[in-house]
């Protein structure tokens, strides 16, 4: 009788910053569910990672179903993977980071279930052949990778039936390939097909292996899934099938299969993922080329003889992609250095022999080393900052997110201020450093007290791109520029024409491949900003310009400052910039010099900008001068989150648009930070304030989503040669 192996691998996950609603939901439509079906079958194996963040919100909220897992488990019908714990994408990380994290999950694990874990679920499957080292480091046997990376180093379909192992310096690492056919079909086709394609692979080899591991939550939380898998009895209907059929179609756990099979030889496989997550990642022109190219592949009469050697780009690419992506992950390896130079301090002065036996500890080479409570909560503030989801966007907002975004932030500040309180003996002070923080080529300088961050691009316009308030844990500046996506052009295609079809598909699709433009109307917040939206931009504006044109970013900028390099001084309590530059003043090219002084206070949270704008022509010239603003607040419609102007009783929500005339300060209240930012311009100025908003992919539809409000105060100049005009802004941040 021809037969064939089965292993079904389901990893459950929630991001760092997720709401609360959406744990439970995703918990009572298919964490619980799932596990219920699989009671009922006992002869069916399954294999489960279950995130750190996810398992200890389970444990605090549905300790019942910490109960099933051992029951279960104490049948041998599943298996428990290990990972990073909280799910941080490894090749992002440093290697002494990434094997905490997967220590850190194997010993929850064995605190919950008295149960070691010999596999691990990689986060997003994002492999880098390095990798093997560091897992192998952490005590781990195997892991799962997509089937693309071995087509990519030369298997085909007929090789990928089981598991290899690769190598890194020695190591090893036991890797099985996905089945990409059996991820699309399960649970999206009718349980007749998978049937069907098991019995089409069926042979007389005891040892041929398919693997199927993928989401949890296709199972019950991705659009339409619970109807299918629950109500439908798609999940009921497929284990009756397997345990139907068990006699040539038989289950086992990753672990169980190398135990009664060896490896089918040794690899070494490419960088790679899924391959829609090295679609994602490609630069949106290069994207829209990958696509075209798969779409003429799919015409081929061999079409898949060409396509397993298509793959698109190299995940880390998103740092290249997104630069507020490369700010918050060049942010966490900052973090990362100074408390892992913290702890290099403590080895250094303190006795080792009074420090080991710690569970989790794993600096510098992997051993127990008992650290002190602050810093082992410094440590996982900044595993927290670690969480792979806000660093990238795919069918899933990510990055897009600004919730996401900002815990991040949270736990990275909160980690980096833990440190600083125990290293800085004066409660002020002020730290200054220089250096290259995004790794483009260029320096950044970076100025730090106890109440703030404040850090600066002098290549870019000596503009400001990330401001944390330490006492909230919060950077006002989690921002994110308005860019063309690759799916935007769907969202235009349907707002010109009707619907490719009026009749409706009943099927439920996966989120790769279903429609999702619900609302025609979002082409028209399609705005794209051709400079990045952080702060302290310096825009000289066409006399022409009208807000609405300049929120949209359809303006004409006659200044060559907004994103060039300015040259600067460190100073005392600061930092000063200039640039020579020009102004387009009619039909002739004005020179003009900015100077611009940025004055952080160490006793509070305050900043002083200090302008001087000088006409350096030898003609006299009107100028209109603005300087920008970009704040993330928490919510651009709540009434608790508002502008107001101090003696006037109006406020404005944060998705407002309005000009105000002759402000001399204007107030930004939120509630849910509780933080309050006053702005204070002399001389008096004009101000503009609007939202900025995007058009992302999310798992069901296309939405549009607030991120962030511009506040530009400006002024209309009138410069005789070599007249300067002094400007002075102060920003101050305080707590409600």
């Amino acid at each position: 009788m021809k037969k064939i192996n089965f292993t079904f691998g389901i990893h459950n996950h929630q991001p760092i910053g997720n709401f609360e609603s959406i744990f439970e939901e995703a918990y009572q439509k298919a964490y619980l569910p799932f596990l219920e079906v699989l009671a009922k079958h006992s002869t069916i194996k399954v294999t489960f990672h279950f995130s750190g963040i996810l398992l200890e919100w389970i444990v605090k909220h549905h300790p019942e179903f910490i109960s099933m897992v051992k029951n279960l488990l104490g049948t041998g019908q599943i298996e428990l993977m290990t990972g990073g714990y909280y799910e941080p994408i490894l090749a992002m990380l440093y290697d002494r980071d990434g094997i905490g994290q997967i220590r850190k999950l194997s010993e929850y694990i064995k605190e919950l279930f008295d149960y070691e874990p010999k596999g691990m679920w990689l986060a997003e499957r994002v492999w880098e052949p390095h990798l093997a080292k560091l897992i192998s480091e952490a005590g781990v046997e195997y892991t799962v990778i997509d089937d693309l990376p071995f087509k990519s180093a030369g298997l085909f379909e007929e090789q990928l039936f089981g598991y290899y192992i690769t190598e890194e310096q020695g190591y090893p690492l036991k890797v099985f390939p996905i089945n990409e056919k059996l991820r699309f079909l399960i649970p999206f086709h009718p349980v007749k097909e998978v049937i069907n394609y098991f019995e089409s692979e069926a042979t007389e080899k005891e040892e041929k292996l398919a693997v199927m591991a993928d989401d949890g939550e296709k199972f019950g939380i991705w659009p339409g899934t619970h109807e299918l898998v629950y109500r439908q009895n798609w999940l009921e209907e497929f284990f009756s099938e397997l345990e139907k059929n068990r006699k040539w179609i038989q289950t086992f756990t990753f672990s169980e299969h190398i135990a009664q099979f060896p490896p089918k030889g040794r690899i070494y496989l490419p960088t790679g993922s899924y391959s829609q997550m090295m679609e994602w990642v490609l630069p949106t022109r290069a994207r829209k080329e990958f696509n075209d190219i798969q779409r003429e592949i799919e015409k081929l009469s061999q079409s898949e003889r060409y396509a397993r050697f298509l793959k698109g780009g190299f995940w880390r690419n998103f740092f290249v992609k997104y630069p507020e992506s490369n700010w918050m992950q060049k942010k966490m390896l900052l973090v990362s250095n100074k408390i892992f130079s913290t702890f290099q301090n403590l080895e250094a002065s303190e006795s080792s022999g009074n420090r080991k036996g710690t569970k989790f500890s794993v600096w510098p080479k992997g051993q127990d080393i008992e650290l002190p409570d602050w810093l082992e909560k410094a440590r996982d503030e900044l595993w927290k900052g670690q969480c792979n989801c806000a660093y990238w966007h795919g069918v899933f907002g990510g990055l897009y997110f600004p919730h996401l975004r900002r815990a991040i932030y949270t736990h990275l500040i909160n980690a980096e201020k833990i440190v600083e309180d125990k290293n800085q003996s004066r409660s002020q002070w002020m730290k200054k450093q220089e250096f290259d923080f995004d790794l483009d080529g260029r320096t950044e300088v970076l100025i730090s007290t106890s109440l703030l961050n404040v850090y600066f691009r002098p290549p870019v316009g000596g503009s400001l791109f990330e401001l944390d308030y330490k006492p909230r844990n919060l950077n006002l500046l989690t921002i994110l520029t308005r860019r063309k996506e690759a799916y935007h052009e769907e969202i235009i295609r349907a707002s010109l024409f009707n619907s490719r079809s009026n009749i409706k598909d009943k099927n439920v699709k996966s989120i790769h491949n279903m429609e999702k433009v619900k609302d025609k109307s979002l082409a028209g917040y399609l705005h794209y900003d051709w400079y990045e939206r952080i702060s302290l931009v310096d825009h000289f504006l066409h006399p022409d310009t009208k807000m609405d044109d300049f929120s949209n970013c359809q303006y004409g900028e006659q200044g060559d400052f907004v994103d060039q390099p300015y040259t600067y001084r460190i100073e005392p309590n600061g930092i000063s910039f200039v640039r020579e530059g020009f102004v387009w003043v009619g039909d002739f090219q004005q020179p003009v010099k900015v100077e611009k002084k940025v004055v952080v206070s160490v006793s509070s949270a305050e900043i002083l900008i200090i302008y001087q704008i000088v006409n350096r022509g030898e003609n006299p010239t009107d100028l209109w001068f603005g300087s920008e603003f970009n704040f993330s607040f928490s919510s651009p419609e709540d009434k608790g989150c508002y502008y107001y102007v101090p003696g006037r009783e109006e406020k404005k929500s944060f998705s407002s648009l309005e000009e105000i005339l002759n402000l001399k300060e204007i107030g930004m209240h939120d509630e849910h930070y509780r933080v309050n930012i006053t702005l204070e311009s002399n001389p008096l100025c004009s101000l503009w304030h609007f939202p900025i908003e995007t058009v992302s992919e999310g798992d069901a539809a296309y939405e549009r989503m607030y991120q962030q409000s511009v506040v530009l105060p400006h002024w209309k100049l009138y410069l005789r040669p070599n007249e300067a005009q002094a400007i002075t802004l102060k920003l101050k941040i305080t707590d409600i």
